[in-house]
């Protein structure tokens, strides 16, 4: 692993904002989403003041896993618009200091691509670009689970042969051991650098590199496919000969069961392979045994443990993470985290807070500004999202009761994150004239985007500000991370220290006060989620969250 001095990097100070297209604005009245909506919301944007946009898939896809499942990476979906859409929204968000970031899924492909369609033909070349395998004496090529339910193979009768789907059924994986694999991904990114996309995230990019095939012990296989040697060797490739050439270009790893020390090697600037990474063993700590299909209260203690572990491992790595509670494929931070009921303003700025000032760039979810909420839907019949319909069944068949099969998914379905964005008061709350794909949270009459533009004291104006403290005070950008009150009960706390300057960050996670024992009558609120704090005796209200700064003269 190389370490060395860190010298400071462009993207320390941004701040990136991710939109889900389906969810976010419908302009021609269909229930979804569109790439004109989001250009129409880009004043909004940047009144935010965040520096990017990273948008979930828009390519050609059947939509069977919400766009994640791309059948043409050089197209767009005619249910987001056309290319000359996407071309105007890059040119008006550029007017504006804001750039776009791409989601690109190059673990697989949809099965109606032309690759896979050419594969099924029987064409060996098309079929090196996946993975076909014999079974094994009457069983399946490996014992591997797919994530979304089920066993990771499917079978082929005309090959007598199976095709690895580590996800669904419809997206096959790709081999990118096959150097063509590579040059045509490569050629795919360079392709939308040329259009001006400025940003790339990278879907589960740490599963690529699998070329032992054998049975697993627990059915996961997680052992032969995740964090493999050979993906830091193609992402130093997929660097040097696309993204890493064009100035200004960030990128972000989304990794899957990952590890600390494999993410510094992604990440430190040194190794040319990607600018960030997220990972997501904090957002595991209401799993119970560590499976997403259960529900618990989130364990207060070992989230400190792994947020204060990351931040301090990949400082001494130079690694840097990606910070967030949120994104499409997570339940709504507010609801899981804090209390979405009688504490939600403070709370949602105490998550807010508690993030944007830690060491990485931050990103901020959809609706996460406003404090959406979890919808917390009580049929079956009202969920879209694949993985959450399999999730429904398989616990069925488990014999779990139907209220609790109910709980969990309030508790866990993706479609929380993906309920259309509240813009105001008016049907729909102003995200489509037509019938939402999803239904829109009933509780969009009073948390929508129109009602926090109007209160000086909101959600929206307190991201408004983190934004602007990690711009102007470099100590959040680039000072040193150091864990304070890390047995506390109650209070998740942080030193930020750079040069003469100290900066000290306090979060309640709970509804109740609590009397903290720090001397800091010397330093300046730079924020607070409260209107007072009397700093001689220092008492966090519920859900308060301050951040003190200090610079000796």
């Amino acid at each position: 692993m190389i370490k060395g001095t860190r010298k400071n990097m462009y993207y320390e100070d941004k701040v990136i904002y991710q939109i889900y297209p389906k969810s976010f604005k419908d302009t021609n009245g269909d229930g979804i989403g569109d790439i004109k909506g989001i250009t129409e919301k880009l004043d909004y944007l940047q009144t935010l003041g965040i520096d990017m946009i990273w948008m979930c898939p828009i390519f050609a896809s059947p939509q069977r896993d919400s766009g994640y499942d791309i059948k043409d990476y050089y197209s767009i979906d005619p249910i987001f618009g056309t290319m000359e859409d996407l071309e105007l929204l890059i040119a008006e968000a550029k007017k504006r200091n804001i750039y776009l970031m791409f989601d690109m899924v190059f673990n697989h492909t949809s099965t109606e691509h032309i690759w896979f369609q050419e594969a099924l033909k029987g064409n060996s070349k098309y079929k090196n670009y996946y993975f076909f395998k014999k079974g094994k004496n009457g069983n399946l090529p490996t014992n591997w689970d797919s994530k979304f339910g089920g066993k990771a193979w499917k079978y082929v009768p005309e090959f007598d042969e199976y095709y690895l789907h580590l996800y669904d059924e419809k997206q096959a994986d790709l081999n990118w051991e096959n150097e063509e694999v590579r040059n045509e991904l490569i050629k795919i990114v360079n392709f939308w650098l040329k259009k001006g996309i400025r940003g790339f995230r990278f879907d589960v990019i740490n599963n690529i590199d699998k070329r032992v095939f054998a049975d697993s012990p627990d059915g996961l296989g997680k052992q032969f496919y995740c964090d493999q040697p050979k993906v830091h060797k193609y992402l130093h490739e997929v660097n040097t000969r696309s993204f890493g050439r064009v100035a200004g270009c960030i990128t972000v790893g989304e990794m899957s069961a990952t590890s600390v020390e494999n993410c510094i090697g992604y990440t430190n600037p040194q190794n040319k392979e990607l600018d960030m990474v997220f990972s997501f063993h904090h957002l595991k700590v209401d799993y119970v045994n560590k499976e997403k299909w259960t529900s618990m209260p989130f364990d207060f203690q070992e989230l400190k443990e792994l947020l204060n572990t990351w931040q301090v491992r990949m400082q001494e790595g130079q690694g840097w993470n990606a910070l967030f509670w949120n994104c499409h494929d997570q339940p709504r931070s507010v609801s899981r985290f804090g209390d979405d009921k009688k504490f939600r303003v403070h709370s949602a700025k105490m998550l807010a807070t508690a993030i944007h000032l830690m060491r990485g760039t931050p990103y901020i979810y959809q609706g996460e500004e406003i404090g959406m909420t979890n919808h917390y839907f009580t049929n079956i019949n009202q969920y879209r999202d694949v993985e959450s319909i399999n999730a429904y069944h398989i616990l069925k068949n488990q014999g779990l009761e139907e209220k609790e099969i109910h709980q969990i998914l309030q508790d866990k379905s993706r479609d929380n994150a993906r309920t259309p964005m509240q813009w105001d008061e008016s049907v729909n709350g102003g995200f489509s004239d037509g019938t939402p794909w999803l239904q829109v949270n009933t509780n969009y009459q009073t948390i929508n985007v129109n009602a926090a533009l109007k209160d000086t004291d909101s959600i929206f104006y307190h991201y408004q500000k983190l934004i602007k403290l990690r711009k102007e005070y470099k100590i959040i950008s680039t000072g040193e991370y150091i864990p304070i009150l890390e047995n506390h009960p109650q209070v998740f706390g942080y030193k930020r220290s750079l040069n003469n300057q100290e900066l000290i960050v306090l979060n309640n996670f709970y509804g109740q006060d609590v009397l903290l024992n720090l001397d800091v009558i010397n330093y300046q609120v730079l924020i607070n989620n409260y209107n007072e704090i009397d700093l001689t005796n220092l008492c966090l209200k519920p859900y308060q969250s301050v951040a003190l700064y200090k610079k000796e003269v």
